[in-house]
């Protein structure tokens, strides 16, 4: 394995929320491992049940069958109106409901499910079922297509890259929440232990349900004359997802799982780095993929100004990165180093991160066991050391928390947001202090304010000198004492930036975790939420795994 401490990048240059805004997908994502892992272990497909009527609604069951077990997505098609489709996660019907189910459900689950999962938080699962999710129909796509299919005809390229899917989740719930079984339950499974394995596994067979009930539709409406969706045009519809503030906050509450991912992303990048040579065969799959992301560019649309500007950047760096590559052809000594390098003085942001995902493509052999680390013990990393010295908890925060250190937060831009949840659904919000009431409800978010008034609390803490004298004192501090612990054995678990701030982007720390799952496309339709595409251009499990009996 090559040494790689001298290539990787430090937390500094990292953990900032404009760079993680930038995250593109990877081969580490989470969903490219699940499909390998499922290909690799020769798993198998069968569509167990579809009870759709010709109108489009009904019920419908996909399984996959692994080595040691099997689980099935349930997906329920419903008839709903125009006026109530929304992607508000208020909402409270949808065009379909989903849940993956643990094993294959017999009738009797069907109709308990049929009796629950439509209603979604105002339902209940069981453990029997690992995630619960919903999605709605594209209005700009969904018609378009049953027309074409209907009249024998296929649906206009333009039209399909335009929207790049047809249905959009809204929520995708596992880890028991409304019921559903308990991530310690199913996390020493292999199959499931990588994070969000079985949301994204729902996901993929979602994808297979939108392509058959449209075809089914069609074929209801035109009958012989209708045609299906073309192979090529059908690898290009992926599935959509609306993702808003509630999923922001996940990062900053689980930073052990936050480190390993950026750990492993990052050890990934440095093993490419420290390679003294490239390879023909390495550097025809790279261009072949710098090929793909200029075609994924031409398609990705936005009209966020802050998107906007992002891709215009893109675009020059994408035709900065093909001069170079023409001009150096990258031989010599340490040529994928030399690239990088190369880019932190000529590229965006944008463009770094864009790079960094195509450096990866080559070489799986040398990054995909990456995979097997990105999961946590975080129970391991909730214990307070007591008996560490005040002395060595002030060097953790002197060598490893400056971004916080440096802001000062008696600045009304620097505290001019808070984190609180919402009564109405139990999701996380941002209010803005100054102009909204609901500041002392508060969450535990603003972890560089945080560690600053810790920081000052230990200058003038005149008591004994152990972790566990000051926070018998001062228990206040006992959270940001265990982050700033936490933070000698994982340099990359904090966003180095202020979450309070004026000018904070949500959609920054949306972005960063979408990429980790393997999304595209990153639109957002605020500072606050953003639609992506998952699964685009990635095979079906028809074409993917062989047919189970």
């Amino acid at each position: 394995m090559p040494e790689t401490a001298g290539y990787r990048r430090p937390p500094e240059v990292v953990m900032r929320l404009a760079r993680m805004g930038s995250f593109h997908q990877t081969r580490l994502s989470f969903m490219r491992s699940l499909l390998r892992r499922l290909k690799s272990e020769n798993w198998r497909f069968r569509r167990q049940l579809w009870a759709v009527d010709q109108q489009g609604f009904g019920r419908a069951v996909y399984t996959v069958y692994g080595p040691e077990r099997a689980y099935s997505l349930v997906a329920f098609a419903h008839d709903l109106p125009d006026d109530m489709r929304s992607d508000r996660v208020i909402a409270t019907a949808w065009d379909a409901t989903f849940t993956l189910f643990d094993g294959v459900p017999t009738e009797s689950d069907l109709d308990r499910l049929e009796s629950n999962v439509p209603r979604q938080e105002a339902g209940r699962i069981s453990d029997s079922e690992l995630s619960l999710s919903r999605a709605n129909r594209s209005v700009r796509l969904w018609q378009h297509v049953i027309d074409c299919l209907s009249a024998g005809r296929q649906p206009a390229l333009d039209r399909l890259e335009a929207v790049g899917y047809l249905l959009r989740t809204t929520a995708v719930y596992g880890s028991g929440k409304f019921g559903a079984a308990d991530r310690l339950s199913i996390c020493d499974r292999p199959e499931l232990s990588g994070p969000f394995q079985a949301e994204l596994l729902s996901v993929w067979l979602t994808r297979a349900f939108s392509i058959d009930l449209v075809e089914h539709i069609a074929k209801a409406r035109g009958g012989e004359q209708a045609v299906a969706i073309e192979p090529e045009l059908r690898r290009r519809i992926g599935v959509g997802n609306s993702t808003g503030l509630g999923m922001a906050p996940f990062l900053v509450n689980h930073p052990a799982l936050l480190n390993n991912w950026m750990m492993a992303r990052e050890e990934a990048f440095a093993r490419v780095r420290s390679l003294a040579r490239a390879e023909t065969d390495a550097i025809g799959i790279f261009n072949r993929h710098f090929e793909g992301a200029c075609f994924n560019l031409s398609q990705w649309h936005s009209e966020h100004p802050i998107q906007l500007a992002k891709l215009a950047a893109l675009r020059a760096d994408l035709e900065n990165i093909a001069v170079y590559i023409e001009r150096e052809s990258l031989s010599g000594d340490h040529p994928w180093d030399r690239l990088y390098r190369w880019a932190e003085e000529n590229l965006s942001l944008e463009g770094q991160e864009q790079l960094l995902s195509l450096m990866l493509e080559p070489y799986g052999g040398l990054v995909d066991e990456l995979t097997q680390c990105m999961d946590a013990d975080e129970h391991v990393s909730f214990f307070i050391d007591g008996s560490m010295t005040l002395s060595r908890l002030r060097e953790i925060i002197d060598a490893q928390c400056n971004w916080a250190l440096a802001v000062d937060y008696d600045q009304p831009e620097n505290r001019a947001r808070f984190w609180y949840t919402s009564a109405e659904k139990l999701e996380p919000r941002v209010g803005e202090r100054f102009q909204e009431s609901g500041a002392e409800y508060e969450l535990p978010l603003a972890i560089g304010c945080d560690i600053k008034q810790l920081h000052a609390a230990l200058l003038v803490w005149d008591g004994g000198p152990s972790v566990a004298e000051f926070l018998l004192a001062h228990p206040e501090h006992r959270h940001t004492t265990r982050r700033v612990q936490n933070l000698a054995a994982r340099p990359y678990a904090e966003i180095q930036d202020n979450l309070i701030a004026a000018d904070m982007l949500p959609i920054d720390i949306l972005r960063c975790k979408l990429s980790f799952f393997g999304a595209t496309k990153f639109d957002p339709r605020s500072d606050r939420w953003v639609r992506i595409c998952m699964y685009q251009d990635a095979p079906f499990p028809h074409e993917w795994l062989e047919p189970a009996a």
